[in-house]
């Protein structure tokens, strides 16, 4: 899954993920954009859950690299090195990151209206994926009181100034169809973060690398 998450806890869903993310008040990163699309992000032909209330799509362009964007996104194991909360990750396969991998990873929720305090578990699957041009992960998330199922769709395409990177991530579950703004919002802010918290660190990077 990839992301509830938020400045203040940024985590993810992939789906993602999945991804999941989660509460706080995130500004959304500098040259990006988001809306409700018309059509989905696909990877290899497939996109997010077409039946999920709870949806979010955003993007931004990052100054460096693909190959440098897309190691930094794809060595999942590190991710809490530059993702504010994303407590811990663990790859649940061998080699190089591709269809079929899998990591588990956990971060912290806050509470809110319809669960308590908790520590969300995102099992995350690579379904799709077309080196240096897309992945679409699915999984789901759980805590106390919570489960989510989550996919999340990411596509990397070069643009004049860098790469565009876009991303889209559904959520599905009784909990957050009780609250399906409410729920938007959190993964709003979870994607936000986490195109923001990417293009620092692959700029960052790249910024080294060439210096």
């Amino acid at each position: 899954m990839s992301g509830l998450r938020s400045t203040g806890i940024r985590t993810a869903l992939l789906a993602v993920p999945l991804a999941v993310s989660l509460i706080g008040a995130a500004a959304a990163p500098a040259g990006a954009a988001a809306s409700r699309p018309v059509a989905s992000l696909t990877c290899r032909g497939k996109g997010v859950d077409p039946e999920a209330l709870v949806r979010y799509r955003a993007e931004t362009v990052i100054d460096a690299p693909l190959r440098t964007i897309w190691k930094v996104q794809t060595d999942v194991e590190r991710w809490p090195s530059w993702q504010g909360t994303v407590e811990t990750v663990e790859r649940l396969d061998d080699g190089p990151f591709r269809k079929g991998s899998a990591f588990r990873w956990t971060a912290p929720i806050p509470p809110n209206p319809s669960t308590p305090a908790t520590s969300l578990e995102i099992t995350s699957t690579v379904e799709q994926l077309e080196r240096g041009s897309c992945i679409r992960w699915t999984g789901p998330a759980t805590g106390e009181g919570l489960r989510i199922d989550g996919v999340h769709v990411w596509n990397f395409t070069k643009v004049k100034g860098g790469v565009r990177v876009s991303t889209e991530e559904t959520h599905a579950g009784a909990q957050v169809d009780a609250n399906v703004p409410f729920a938007t919002e959190i993964l709003r802010q979870g994607l936000d973060a986490w195109l923001r918290d990417l293009k620092a660190t692959a700029e960052a990077r790249a910024h080294h690398q060439s210096s």
